[in-house]
């Protein structure tokens, strides 16, 4: 039986062929992993819930499988988990970001991710921490507290997949679910120095009730968050695909993996150090500055380029922040349907931010929708007319380090950057603007800063061009791999922080 040590950070690919080839079973590697858990999760709560004996006997079952010849694929046996906010599995907790109202509120349907990946033989273990209702780019709540950067138990994972992201980079899986409304794949990628993929909108189905559209105010993703390209590729060939229930979902069917190992020759790629108007943390634009060169390594030509975009950073993320609450608004009108009213009887169970936002977008008359939506807009015209001459985006993933966790159970990011004020909820965040486009965008880890704390850079593909940014992805991998960084994670010590 391979120790802990040595199983955790394989990838999702070495880790099946082990299973296929019957060297390693569900069952041996299930214990590896739980052991992992309970001596790691304390120290950087990423996991708040977990179902141990249910995946037990789901090894035990897949083992048997396996055994008798029915090997399901490249998930089969592996663990992964889903997040904690609107993911759901029969019978597992619900709540919706760690609201404490909601710590004994069970879920009786499965979500699109969770269901996919177990009927491709994966075995959920449990659910990761998230903000909530995914509103802020870093990880923290009132009822599990913050998410801690494995690279340094001081700062945030990032958000709002940030249980997701520490997961994956403390070794703990190596496919874990992210879903992103705003950057919430890509934004713990970036600051957890993992691999976060949002796929063009429509490829992944998200399916929502009572509202099937509510996806649209802002496209939100279901998406992977991994170590390594190829995992993802892996993973993405399972969860993406038309499903008719989401009534976004599109009906062609990639192929992931067929791009890995693809050249870059001939490719142009745009680079924006800044997306025209973000102030970007000195450290963060020179690690990215050198990473985006790489590509001329493998063939592509870079140039730096101006998206012509006239917002300003507050007036763009004062839009996400309007357009995300129309679905908390949603939320938390269908609770009083239901006989909750939580803003009356329930005054603190919300962070003062959402109910800010929530109440600001109550306000707004159908005209202020319209004109919002004309903003939103003219960043996907910047954005597509970029790709009228290249092939590829590439920008910083977020402008800032990670930033130190409060004591309040309310961590928000940076309040400035180079002295210039930004919004702490997503203002540093470089992501949202393909959630207002539709484009598919990834994060994948760059470099350290000098203090080894991890920089994110992203990839941002023309519309359903998945493959142009898997493939100009694993060439990065290619030439800058990153899976040496892991060590400082693996050495840290295994504090528990309050």
């Amino acid at each position: 039986m391979i120790l802990t040590t040595e199983l955790a950070y394989k990838s999702l690919k070495e880790l099946s062929e082990l299973i296929r080839e019957k060297k390693l079973s569900p069952v041996e590697l299930l214990e590896n992993q739980i052991k992992r858990i309970e001596e790691r999760n304390p120290s950087i709560n990423a996991f708040v819930f977990t179902d141990f004996e249910g995946a037990r006997k789901n090894a035990k079952q897949m083992e048997k499988d396996i055994l008798d010849g029915n090997y399901q694929g490249p998930l089969h046996g592996i663990p992964v988990a889903i997040k904690d906010l609107f993911d759901f599995k029969p019978g597992w907790p619900t709540t919706f970001g760690g609201i404490e109202l909601f710590k004994d509120n069970i879920a009786d349907h499965y979500c699109m991710f969770a269901e996919r990946v177990e009927n491709a033989g994966a075995n959920l273990v449990g659910k990761t921490n998230s903000p909530v209702l995914g509103f802020r780019g870093v990880t923290d709540n009132p009822l599990f507290g913050p998410t801690r950067n494995p690279f340094d138990l001081r700062k945030n994972s990032g958000g709002s997949s940030g249980g997701s992201g520490a997961a994956v980079a403390d070794g703990l899986l190596a496919l874990a679910e992210g879903t992103d409304a705003g950057g919430s794949i890509r934004i713990p990628a970036a600051w957890c120095g993992v691999y976060g993929f949002k796929a063009s909108f429509g490829r992944a189905p998200f399916v929502t009730r009572p509202n099937a559209f509510t996806t649209g105010n802002i496209f939100i993703h279901e998406g992977t968050i991994t170590r390594t390209v190829e995992d993802a590729a892996i993973a993405l060939n399972l969860i993406t695909g038309i499903d008719h229930r989401d009534p976004f979902s599109v009906s062609d069917k990639l192929d992931y993996l067929s791009a890995l190992g693809q050249p870059l020759k001939g490719m142009k790629i745009a680079y924006s150090p800044n997306l025209d108007v973000y102030p970007v943390d000195p450290e963060v634009a020179s690690v990215v500055d050198s990473a985006v060169r790489l590509f001329e390594q493998a063939g592509a030509t870079v140039e730096v380029v101006s998206l012509g975009l006239k917002r300003t950073h507050k007036e763009l993320s004062d839009l996400w922040c309007r357009l995300v609450s129309i679905s908390s608004v949603g939320f938390i009108e269908g609770l009083k349907e239901d006989g909750l009213d939580i803003l009356k009887d329930h005054p603190d169970a919300l962070p003062p931010e959402v109910v800010h936002w929530a109440e600001d977008v109550k306000r707004l008359g159908v005209y202020d929708l319209i004109k919002d939506q004309q903003m939103r807009t003219e960043v996907y015209d910047a954005i597509q007319n970029v790709f009228n001459n290249y092939d590829l985006l590439v920008t910083p993933t977020v402008a800032s380090l990670p930033v130190d966790n409060s004591d309040d159970r309310n961590t928000v990011g940076p309040r400035s950057i180079n002295g210039e004020e930004v919004d702490p909820l997503i203002g540093w965040c470089m992501t949202y603007f393909t959630n207002y486009s539709g484009h598919p965008s990834a994060s994948i880890p760059a470099g350290l800063s000098s203090t080894n704390l991890p920089v994110g850079m992203q990839i941002i593909g023309n519309r359903f061009a998945d493959l142009d940014v898997i493939k100009a992805s694993a060439a990065f991998e290619k030439l800058k791999p990153w899976h040496d960084t892991y060590k400082i994670v693996e050495n840290r010590k295994l504090e528990v922080l309050k």
